[in-house]
């Protein structure tokens, strides 16, 4: 769910070890989703019918605890769901829920949930077997994101010294 840079880099890893793939993003054309090479669903609901599902979509109303019971129960037998969006995209209570009520089911977070604890408790000594998060976000550890910061760095000292501009001044 969502087809930007990470996810199209998830998608070549998946497309080496053999998967098929299939993507979702109501910002692309479906012929944009097939030039990357992935069949192109008309939903999120349509996506969340496959074994795996990866998340890549910002937080925002509308995708706010969008993933729910509905999806997440609709999955099939030993699916797996890989959130590398933000925790808040789930629906902590009803992920909850589908923990318990599905022991085939797995999740991966790269963020700890606000209710990890209960999640880590449901699930039991199954604990980074069939639920794994992170400490804390990784995104902005890539060689991409720390490259593009250090040159978002070196524009604003230029700019400072050969136009004065002050726009990221830190004020004491």
């Amino acid at each position: 769910y969502g087809f930007g840079a990470v996810a199209h880099a998830v998608q070549k890893l998946a497309r080496g070890f053999g998967m098929q793939t299939f993507a979702y993003d109501p910002f692309l054309s479906d012929s944009k989703i097939a030039e990357a090479g992935s069949t192109p669903v008309h939903s999120v609901a349509e996506l969340f019918k496959h074994q795996y599902v990866s998340l890549h979509v910002p937080l925002t109303p509308q995708t706010k605890e969008s993933i729910n019971k509905a999806l997440l129960m609709g999955m099939p037998k030993g699916a797996a769901l890989i959130n590398t969006a933000r925790a808040e995209v789930i629906h902590e209570d009803d992920m909850l829920e589908v923990l318990k009520a599905r022991p085939d089911f797995c999740y991966l977070c790269d963020v700890a949930p606000k209710k990890a604890k209960e999640m880590s408790e449901v699930v039991g000594d199954q604990y980074m077997k069939r639920l794994i998060f992170t400490k804390k976000k990784m995104g902005a550890q890539t060689l991409e994101a720390n490259n593009n910061a250090g040159v978002a760095a070196a524009n604003q000292i230029v700019n400072f010294f050969e136009k004065g501009d002050v726009r990221y001044q830190v004020k004491a």
